[in-house]
């Protein structure tokens, strides 16, 4: 199990999950963050610090938001498990599904 991001994070891209993420799992896109599903250990540090209340533990996501836990997969397909996000940076990509969204306010 892992927490996942959800459509919440979407163009906000806040950062205080970053910030409180012991092993680095949480990788930025364009768009919006990603936890990375093998990096995860489950820690919940990131759930309560998110001010848009998009981090959910995968068996809570709400209904309407359950594709994020395979978008924020998929956002590793090409990328893999480079084992850390600090170093990368901003990815410049996104899960095609979060590209193709109209800009949020």
């Amino acid at each position: 199990m892992t927490y996942v991001i959800t459509q919440a994070c979407v163009d906000i891209k806040d950062g205080a999950c970053v910030e409180v993420c012991p092993v680095d799992c949480i990788y930025e896109g364009n768009r919006m963050l990603y936890i990375h599903p093998d990096e995860c250990v489950d820690c919940g540090a990131c759930e309560p610090v998110c001010p848009t209340e998009a981090i959910y533990y995968e068996d809570d996501v709400p209904a309407d938001q359950t594709s994020y836990t395979a978008i924020n997969a998929k956002f590793f397909d090409t990328l893999g498990s480079p084992g850390g996000a600090a170093r990368l940076g901003v990815v410049d990509a996104d899960a095609p599904e979060v590209a193709a969204l109209p800009p949020q306010a």
